[in-house]
C-alpha cells in the first residue's frame, strides 16, 4: 500500500490592497466620523463602497453642506441642475439617522425654491444649531416659520433672503453669531431680533434694504460688521462690543443734515462703545461721523482702541477735523491706516492748510506701524504725512502705497525729505 503525502501549501500573504482595505476597515470610528466630516457630502455618501463598516456610515455625520461640490458636472441646462440637486439633498435627508448639528445651503445654480421649505422643517426637528442659507439667484426668499423655532441655534447666515419671522417670535436665546446679507427687513423687525438674542456676540449686516435708523441692543455683542445705505445708527447697551467695521455705501450732505440736526454724531456714536479695540471707517461713514458739533476730542478716550481705519478725503475740512477729533482721543494707537477717497479729490487744491498747524506735539506717543493708501500726492495728502512722521516717536513703519503711478518719482522723494520724530522709522513705498 502506498502512502501519499500532500505537501502542505504555503498560506498566501494579503496583498498590498487587502491590507490597505483592513487598514481602512479597522479605524476606529470617532476617526472615521473625522474624515466624513471633511469630505464633500458626495464623497462621504460614496464611502459607503470602502467596506461594510463605512456602509451608511455618513448617514450619522452632523454636518451637512450642500454647495458648489455637490455636483461633479457643469450643465447650461439650469432646470437639470436644480433637478438633480434637489434630488441629491432629499435623499441625504430621508437617509439620514442622526442629529444633524449643522445646514448649509450654498449652490451657485439653486434658486429659492419651495424645496427648500421642506428641508428647513425636517432640520428643524433635529437639535440644529448652525444654518446657513445662501441662495444665490433669483428673488428674495422668504424663510418659513420653522426655521424661527430653531431654539439651538448658534450661528445663522442668510444671504438674499426676505425675513417676517411669525407674530409669536421670541427669539433665538442661544445665538452667538448673525450673519445678514442682501436681505429685506423692516425697521421693527430687525430691532426685535438683535434685542431677543440675548447671547448674540457677532452681528454682520450688509447690503440690506428696509432699515435706515439702526438701532443696536445687544448687551453681549463683541464684533459689529456693517455696510449698506442708512440714515443713523446707535449703539444701545453695548459696553462689550471691541470691534467695529462700519460703511455708509452713499455721500451724504453735510450741509442740509447740519440744517436739520445740530447735535454730534461723534458724540452720540461712541458714547456706548467704552471699550472698543479696533474700529474701521469705510466709505462715507467718516462724513457722517463729521455731521453737528465735532469736539477737539471725545470726552471719555478710547483708551483700549489700538487699531483705527479711516477712509477720508483729505480735502474736506470737516472730515479732516472729525479725523483730528478720533486721533486725539486714541492714545494708546498702535496702528493706523488711512485710505484716501479717490472719487473725492479735487484737480483744484483747496486753500485749506489744515495738516500744517501745530494740533498737538507728540500726539502719537504709541503708534508704531502707518499705512496710507490710494494717495495721489496733493498737498493735502503730503501734510498729513509730514505731521504724522513728525509726531510719532516711536514710529517703526509707514507704508505709503499711491493711487496711480503717476507722479511717482516726485511724491517718493518728497517723502524722503519729511522729518522724522522717530530715529526707527522706516518710509515703504508700494507699487499702485
Amino acid at each position: 500500500m502506498s502512502i501519499v503525502i500532500k505537501q502542505r501549501e504555503p498560506s498566501r500573504l494579503p496583498s498590498k490592497t487587502d491590507a490597505e482595505f483592513d487598514r481602512i476597515s479597522n479605524l476606529p470610528g470617532h476617526v472615521i466620523d473625522q474624515i466624513l466630516s471633511r469630505l464633500p457630502i458626495r464623497d462621504a455618501v460614496r464611502s459607503s463602497v470602502l467596506s461594510r463598516k463605512w456602509r451608511y456610515k455618513w448617514a450619522k455625520i452632523p454636518c451637512l453642506v450642500f454647495d458648489n461640490h455637490c455636483l461633479n458636472f457643469s450643465s447650461q441646462d439650469q432646470s437639470f441642475i436644480k433637478n438633480k440637486l434637489v434630488n441629491i439633498i432629499d435623499h441625504v435627508l430621508l437617509l439620514h439617522n442622526g442629529p444633524i448639528h449643522k445646514f448649509k445651503l450654498s449652490h451657485r445654480d439653486l434658486l429659492g425654491v419651495t424645496d427648500i421649505d421642506r428641508w428647513i422643517l425636517c432640520i428643524s426637528r433635529s437639535s440644529i444649531k448652525e444654518v446657513v442659507l445662501e441662495i444665490w439667484k433669483g428673488q428674495r426668499y422668504k424663510p418659513p416659520s420653522c426655521l424661527f423655532n430653531c431654539q439651538n441655534l448658534v450661528h445663522l447666515e442668510l444671504f438674499n433672503c426676505l425675513l417676517e419671522p411669525p407674530l409669536m417670535f421670541k427669539g433665538f436665546k442661544n445665538l452667538k453669531s448673525l450673519d445678514l446679507q442682501h436681505i429685506t427687513i423692516t425697521q421693527d423687525v430687525f430691532e426685535k431680533l438683535v434685542s431677543s438674542c440675548p447671547s448674540l456676540e457677532r452681528l454682520t449686516l450688509m447690503n440690506f434694504t428696509g432699515v435706515t435708523h439702526l438701532v443696536i441692543d445687544a448687551p453681549n455683542l463683541q464684533f459689529f460688521d456693517i455696510g449698506g445705505i442708512f440714515e443713523d445708527v446707535s449703539f444701545l447697551n453695548t459696553v462689550h462690543l471691541s470691534y467695529v467695521s462700519i460703511g455708509l455705501y452713499v455721500n451724504i450732505d453735510n450741509e442740509e443734515n447740519d440744517a436739520q440736526d445740530n447735535s454730534s454724531k461723534l458724540l452720540r456714536f461712541f458714547v456706548n462703545l467704552p471699550h472698543i479695540r479696533r474700529l474701521e471707517i469705510q466709505s462715507y461713514f467718516l462724513k457722517y461721523l463729521a455731521m453737528g458739533y465735532v469736539p477737539s476730542r471725545l470726552p471719555n478716550l478710547c483708551v483700549d482702541l489700538n487699531h483705527l481705519s479711516i477712509r477720508i478725503d483729505f480735502d474736506d475740512l470737516e472730515e479732516n477735523t472729525a479725523a483730528l477729533c478720533l486721533l486725539r482721543s486714541c492714545p494708546n494707537l498702535l496702528e493706523l491706516e488711512m485710505l484716501a477717497r479717490p472719487e473725492e479729490q479735487s484737480s483744484m487744491e483747496r486753500s485749506t492748510n489744515f495738516w500744517e498747524e501745530d494740533h498737538w506735539s507728540s500726539l502719537f506717543a504709541h503708534l508704531r506701524l502707518v499705512k496710507v493708501s490710494g494717495i495721489s500726492g496733493v498737498k493735502s495728502e503730503m501734510d498729513f504725512i509730514k505731521f504724522l512722521l513728525s509726531n510719532s516717536p516711536v514710529l517703526e513703519q509707514l507704508t505709503v502705497k499711491p493711487a496711480s503711478q503717476e507722479g511717482e518719482w516726485e511724491l517718493m522723494k518728497e517723502l524722503l525729505r519729511f522729518r522724522r520724530a522717530s530715529i526707527y522709522a522706516e518710509v515703504i513705498y508700494l507699487d499702485p
